[in-house]
């Protein structure tokens, strides 16, 4: 597909708007309005993906949101894990990295994957 422009997106933005009421679970996938909601759709979303990038998050982001996920202190995790709550907090502010055995606790204690934490 060709480069969209800043006019296209905002467009297919206008026209999203426009098409969402007229389909539902029950329209057939052919339906005109179904088809070019899809195709606008796809529009908004490459345009998205070029413009507005979703970057990964950091370790220390990573830590950080699971430990709120879990409503887990950062002393509990650190007594879960083995390290002092210095370390936790180290982690978490990004002052330093885990190292490969701390980030595998950390990865099974808090239930992030390894390619997350690794940055895949």
């Amino acid at each position: 597909m060709s480069k969209i422009t800043k006019e296209q997106y905002e467009f297919a933005l206008a026209r999203i708007e426009e098409l969402l009421p007229t389909v539902d679970d029950n329209t057939p996938a052919n339906d005109r309005h179904a088809v070019e909601l899809t195709m606008m759709s796809e529009i908004v979303i490459d345009y998205e993906k070029e413009h507005f990038p979703i970057a990964k998050p950091t370790v220390a982001q990573l830590i950080q949101l699971t430990l709120q996920e879990k409503q887990m202190t950062q002393k509990q995790l650190a007594a879960e894990i083995g390290v002092s709550t210095s370390r936790i907090s180290d982690y978490v502010s990004g002052r330093a990295e885990p190292t490969l055995k701390t980030a595998r606790l950390l990865c099974t204690t808090l239930g992030i994957s390894p390619a997350a934490m690794l940055g895949c």
